[in-house]
């Protein structure tokens, strides 16, 4: 700590808080100077992120667009995929996790920046949505549950967006009760044999790899015979069928496991305890679904006041022309806010350190509700021009509009429904009694 010319200055400047203040507490002086030492690398590290991203980032992408499922205007794909490449080579794909599996190893405050100074330009992490289930859900149970060799495996493909993965979770008959899941998976020496079929699975159609829950002991009750496995989809015993949903996109689908093979070096975590890892993966999942906005959001996009502007108009003062849609924007901006803060004040809490927990599931109801509020809003705001599918008299924005308010009713439903989240918060956060059945 005191090493150097430098060293000897921060050394003196110790000593002399400590003679001005003499009852001070030696370890509150040593926190002083670390969290002046803190801020002024993260301030360096700042400038550092803001002439990368100057050097780096492709004019042509400001104002560019991916999809919920990561798909990219054809035009543009050859710019993006060198902005993939730069981000990977970069370690920034995957900032916080460890260099040797395709991060840069970075703290959560230094990705935090990253994601800051690319909403300053416009610019955005395709990674995320490249890799699918990837980047926030099975990376980070990978990191925690893997061996050396999956994580040598799985993770580098994840991290640089080359590799996509979806997770066969749900089933036709296992939905919120995901304990009772058939999909059965039968030891045939060095492969598990794979059979039964998995719904809702996103971007199955489009990925290469797939985390999947199964059953390896059907004598065991629910949740102690279920495993965790990892399988190639591309393979004879995988087909995917896309479910068409009223917005008009297909991001989901069904998939049936006939005679699929997953070797049994990709079983992750012990054997019969996938109900462990799951749960695990989840919270990630959870957690990444609790910002209310982020960093891939352009912010040359119009706010909801400036459209409210717009379509309802203003008084002479610049208030809103319609009273009672003031009030009701109001409440949804300081839900907005609050959610913002909450989310904030639990990072802050952690100390810089992103820890998953039940928390999770308050973020994800609170950021569930800010969503769909302000669809709502934005669509009545809109009014006859916020419902139009297509023809020449909508914009596209008024037209992506109503695809946006009609794809937001999932948010309530995937990554565990409301009335779940819920269920969780009763019993892990306020110790209610459990009142649901037990597997």
């Amino acid at each position: 700590m005191f090493g150097g010319t430098a060293g000897y200055i921060s050394l003196f400047r110790f000593v002399t808080v400590l003679e001005n203040h003499g009852g001070l507490h030696i370890m509150a002086a040593f926190r002083f100077f670390r969290d002046k030492d803190m801020s002024d690398d993260l301030n360096a590290f700042r400038e550092e992120t803001q002439s990368w991203l100057k050097d780096n980032f492709p004019p042509s992408l400001t104002k560019f667009s991916m999809g919920a499922e990561g798909e990219s205007d054809e035009g543009q794909r050859a710019d993006l995929d060198t902005w993939r490449q730069r981000l990977a080579d970069k370690g920034w794909g995957a900032p916080t996790w460890p260099a040797q599996y395709g991060g840069a190893g970075l703290s959560h405050p230094q990705a935090k920046i990253i994601s800051q100074e690319m909403g300053k330009i416009s610019a955005f992490n395709p990674i995320p949505l490249m890799a699918g289930m990837g980047v926030t859900m099975v990376g980070p149970t990978v990191l925690e549950f893997g061996t050396d060799d999956q994580k040598e495996r799985h993770l580098p493909g994840i991290a640089s967006g080359k590799v996509r993965w979806c997770l066969g979770l749900s089933e036709p008959n296992a939905g919120s009760d995901l304990a009772s899941l058939a999909c059965k998976a039968e030891d045939k020496g060095d492969y598990f044999q794979l059979n039964g079929q998995k719904t809702w699975t996103s971007g199955a159609n489009i990925s290469q790899w797939c985390g999947a829950v199964v059953r390896t002991d059907p004598a065991a009750k629910k949740r102690n015979g279920i495993s965790f496995v990892m399988l190639p989809m591309d393979q004879e015993g995988v087909e995917t069928r896309p479910i068409q949903l009223i917005s008009g996109s297909s991001p989901f689908c069904e998939t049936f496991l006939n005679d699929a093979r997953a070797a049994k070096t990709d079983l992750l975590g012990e054997m019969n305890d996938g109900w462990s890892v799951v749960k695990r993966l989840l919270q990630h999942e959870r957690q990444s679904q609790t910002q209310a906005g982020s960093s891939s959001s352009s912010s040359s996009k119009p706010s909801l006041l400036d459209i409210a502007k717009q379509y309802v108009g203003a008084e002479d003062d610049g208030t809103l022309a319609d009273a009672d849609l003031r009030v009701r924007l109001v409440n949804h901006l300081m839900d907005t806010q609050a959610h913002g803060l909450t989310v904030k004040r639990i990072t802050a809490e952690a100390r810089g350190k992103v820890e998953v927990s039940a928390a999770a599931s308050i973020l994800k109801n609170s950021a569930t509700r800010v969503g769909q509020t302000k669809a709502e809003l934005t669509l009545e705001i809109m009014g006859s021009q916020g419902v139009g599918w297509e023809g020449e008299n909508y914009t596209s924005e008024e037209k992506d509009t109503v695809r946006d308010w009609l794809w937001g009713k999932a948010f309530s439903i995937y990554g565990g429904s409301y009335e779940v989240q819920n269920n969780i918060i009763s019993k892990n956060i306020l110790g209610l009694p459990e009142t649901t059945q037990k597997g």
